[in-house]
């Protein structure tokens, strides 16, 4: 029989092909990683005789060892040179090579005190596979769900996906709003004080020249008095531009610089959520496909062949999670900033906004009140006003 004919006849036999091509600037590339030479690592044993690491692979399947994966604040993980993926060489100078994962947790669990580990660093690879970047899409259509419409649809959600940070978003855009708004209005406000201030300052010039002419004393004082307030109206508006400027500088900076900044923290954390996601996805179903390999006792080539591909995922996921909890302290800092700067700063800004208002309108009250000065007796049979005075065809007249 030909080799065509035997590939035909069990179907279900061909093993699981990898790498898958990677999508984006990789395409057509293979993922794989980078397998570097040996090193040697030196840890101390904690309280409970563990250095904080789970092993895979191994005899009778597998021909290697490999890390599953660093546990949080043991040994290992504080050191820091050990990762998923990487494949363990020697224990206090002997071979694994051939133990199964039980000889070999016993072979670290009778040294006591210090352990030395020697093991082949594997480097994630650059770029992601289709397969990733598929579930990363899924991972943001099903966030914006509800259970009940994932449900329905028999859509499956990680835990991480319902993030109360994510939701943030939201708090900021309604947030942006409300300033936004406090912001316009204010502008629209020192835009009309100033055009007022000019009318004011106008006026009283008028006023002014109506009582340097005027001849009948009270009246020219009336005058002069009244366009004198209205000089100072516009000297109190000068003073509330001045005293909103800074105001709406700072508004500015927290709406155009602190809300953006915080909004692009956030998205590159969504990101990075999703892909950790993504690859804790794909470990899932590779760990699936061996546990459904072995209740039918078939092997799987590439447990066979030392499971590479899978530890370059267990890597990639290891990767993506230092990536997601980063981004993730980076985020609640942020976030905690622009909240005290908004209950502290801003409030302070628009209790500043409020008060210089109500000391404008309050000065202009003032102001006004003493200049009450109507009705103002004039002589009108006299002449007083300047421009007819001047006409030489008025003069001729009166001669």
């Amino acid at each position: 029989m030909s080799v065509r004919a035997c590939q035909f006849s069990r179907p279900w036999k061909t093993p699981t092909r990898f790498p898958i091509v990677a999508s984006g600037p990789e395409t057509g590339r293979a993922l794989t990683g980078r397998v570097k030479m040996s090193r040697s690592v030196t840890l101390e044993k904690g309280k409970n005789n563990m250095i904080g690491i789970s092993i895979g692979g191994g005899a009778p399947f597998c021909p290697v060892l490999y890390i599953v994966q660093v546990f949080h604040r043991t040994p290992a993980y504080d050191e820091g040179s050990l990762a998923p993926g990487d494949e363990l060489v020697t224990i206090n100078g002997t071979y694994v090579k051939g133990l199964t994962r039980k000889e070999t947790a016993d072979l670290i669990q009778t040294v006591k005190g210090t352990v030395v580990i020697t093991f082949n660093r594997i480097e994630p690879p650059k770029g992601k596979t289709s397969d990733i970047m598929m579930k990363k899409v899924k991972h943001r259509l099903v966030e914006r769900m509800k259970d009940s419409t994932a449900d329905t649809l028999g859509l499956s959600r990680a835990v991480l996906v319902n993030d109360k940070l994510v939701r943030k978003v939201e708090y900021l855009e309604n947030t942006t709003k409300v300033y936004k708004g406090i912001a316009d209005r204010a502008k629209l406000v020192l835009g009309n004080v100033k055009a007022t201030a000019e009318a004011h300052r106008a006026f009283g010039l008028v006023f002014n020249s109506f009582g340097v002419y005027e001849r009948q004393q009270s009246a020219s004082i009336a005058f002069t008095n009244f366009g004198n307030a209205h000089k100072a109206l516009a000297d109190e508006g000068d003073k509330l531009i001045k005293q909103i400027g800074p105001i709406l500088k700072d508004l500015s900076t927290f709406l155009d610089k602190a809300v953006p900044d915080t909004k692009l923290t956030l998205k590159k954390y969504s990101d990075a959520k999703f892909e950790f996601l993504s690859y804790c996805l794909k470990v899932k179903e590779l760990d699936d496909e061996e546990y459904e390999a072995a209740q039918y006792g078939t092997q799987l080539t590439r447990v066979m062949t030392g499971n590479y591909p899978y530890r370059v995922f267990l890597r990639c996921r290891h990767a993506a999670k230092l990536r997601f909890v980063k981004l993730r302290s980076d985020v609640l800092v942020k976030l905690q900033l622009l909240d005290n700067k908004r209950v502290q700063d801003v409030a302070f800004q628009l209790e500043r906004l409020v008060a210089s208002m109500y000391v404008y309108y309050r000065q202009c009250h003032n102001t006004l009140k003493p200049a009450a000065v109507f009705p103002i007796e004039v002589q009108l049979t006299i002449d007083s006003s300047p421009h007819v005075r001047d006409r030489p065809e008025e003069q001729g007249v009166e001669q």
